[in-house]
Formats: structure tokens, C-alpha cells, sequence
């Protein structure tokens, strides 16, 4: 509806948008970078942040840019993750059928691997997506999977992503063990004021305008409502444009903006 109103080919502050479209901030330059080297030397790494920084979002442009001819990357995202379904979605995404016992899969999972590395020559990069709601036991289970040919190295680039909470559960004694395995971490953060008015205009400049649509008061309350965060921040504009078609305004000003937040986001 709005896209037509404002001149939009396509609709910008969408959750789709092409990975090379994407707002490029520094900090997603440097975690690419980051997990690209990851990928590379087979390490552990681990990713947290807030909601609405763009943990999933980062992942979905980290695995676009990898090498098929070289990497093969397996993504799981399950809130109840079991050491049994682990592998077996695992084995799953490789063609197999996971046998029954925790330990033979393990096994299984790792003589696949080494077919995968010996034959087709590609380098497994493994994701776990939501990590900070995976239990002790799956902790532990990582990092007995990481145990490989005597801990000499390692069968497969791992990354745990998940919100802050999973970094705050590592830092305990108790996991201490996992936690000294950890190659790479990294912390996505919110974005700043400067950030917030780049990301909207990238995303806009995406869908096709030709102009500014959000004045600079507007974008100022955006990002004081969102405190910097991508997800928020396609819900303010997503709404406010809608506003703004509706109302027949060309520009969305900070008082059109503070209305929709009082009146549709509060």
C-alpha cells in the first residue's frame, strides 16, 4: 500500500531483504570477518547479543558468503535440543540416517565428517541457532564433540549463537570447561544514533526512493523508542510509512512518528 505512495519498487524494512543489500555497520564487517576465520581454522566461536541486533540475520549473510565448494554449513535452531536430536539433524542435513544410541551417532557423525573432509574435500561449519536455551547437558555435549582424534583437532567449525544470557551462563564455574574451549567470541550491540539513520536510509535507498522520506527529528525518536535496535526499528518505520500513506504525507516528521508509538507501538 505505502510502497506505491512513496514510489517504493519493493517493501524496505522487511526481515527478507537480500543479504547483499543489507546495511553494512563496522560491526558487522568485523564479526563476518571473525566467523569467516572461524570457518577457516575449524574454531569455536560464540555470538550473543540482545534481541533485535541481528544474531540470525548476521548468521543468514555469514552463510551466504561461504564457499560451497569448499564449506558445508548445517543450522539447527531447536529451544529443546537434545545431544540425540543433535546429531540426528546433523546426520539429517548430510543424507543419513541417524543411528539410535547417543554414541553411535556420534561415531556415525564423525565418519561422515571425514568422508566429507577426505573425498569432497569441504570443511563442515556448523551452527546452533538459540543457544542460550540449550541445557547443561548440551553444553557438555559440545564439548565432548569437539574432543577429535585425541583433542588434536578439531571435526568442525562450531558456532553457538544466542541472546546475551548464554555468555552469562558460560562466565560460571560450573561451565568453565566449555568456556575454555571458546576460540572467538563475539558481542553484537545496538546500534548509535549515527547507525540508525544509515540503516534506514540504506534500506530505503533498497526498496527504491528517490528521496528522504524520514525527517531528522523523526529519525531521532526512532532511535530513542528503539534504543538502536534493527527489529524495532523496521516495526517504527514499517508503521509510520503505512501513517504517512494514509495521511497523504510525503515526509514522516518526529510528531507523525511519536503518534505512531503512542498510539499503535506502546
Amino acid at each position: 500500500m505505502f510502497e506505491s505512495f512513496y514510489g517504493l519498487t519493493r517493501t524496505p524494512f522487511v526481515r527478507d531483504i537480500p543479504t547483499g543489500e543489507m546495511y553494512e555497520s563496522v560491526m558487522l564487517d568485523e564479526t563476518l570477518g571473525r566467523l569467516e576465520y572461524a570457518a577457516e581454522r575449524q574454531l569455536f566461536a560464540v555470538i550473543t547479543g540482545d534481541c533485535g541486533t541481528g544474531k540470525t540475520t548476521t548468521i543468514r549473510r555469514f552463510t551466504e558468503t561461504l564457499d560451497p565448494a569448499r564449506f558445508k554449513s548445517l543450522y539447527l535452531s531447536d529451544s529443546k535440543l537434545t545431544p540425540r536430536h543433535f546429531y540426528k539433524g546433523l546426520l539429517e542435513q548430510l543424507g543419513c540416517e541417524a543411528k539410535f544410541y547417543r554414541g553411535d551417532a556420534k561415531r556415525q557423525l564423525h565418519r561422515e565428517i571425514e568422508l566429507m573432509r577426505g573425498i569432497h574435500h569441504l570443511q563442515p561449519v556448523v551452527i546452533v541457532d538459540e543457544a542460550h536455551l540449550l541445557d547443561r547437558e548440551m553444553l557438555e555435549e559440545v564439548r565432548f564433540l569437539l574432543n577429535f582424534k585425541m583433542d588434536a583437532q578439531s571435526p568442525m567449525a562450531l558456532i553457538l549463537v544466542g541472546q546475551s544470557e548464554l555468555w552469562d551462563r558460560l562466565r560460571l564455574q560450573a561451565y568453565a570447561a566449555i568456556r575454555q574451549r571458546i576460540d572467538l567470541q563475539c558481542k553484537l550491540s545496538h546500534y548509535d544514533r549515527a547507525q540508525v539513520g544509515e540503516y534506514i536510509l540504506r534500506h530505503l535507498r533498497y526498496a527504491g526512493a528517490q528521496s528522504d522520506i524520514f525527517s531528522d527529528g523523526a529519525i531521532d525518536d526512532i532511535y530513542q523508542f528503539s534504543s538502536g535496535s534493527a527489529r524495532l526499528i523496521n516495526k517504527i518505520c514499517t508503521h509510520s510509512l503505512l501513517y504517512g500513506a494514509q495521511n497523504k504525507h510525503r515526509i514522516i516528521d518526529d510528531r507523525m512518528v511519536k503518534h505512531v508509538i503512542q498510539g499503535e507501538l506502546s
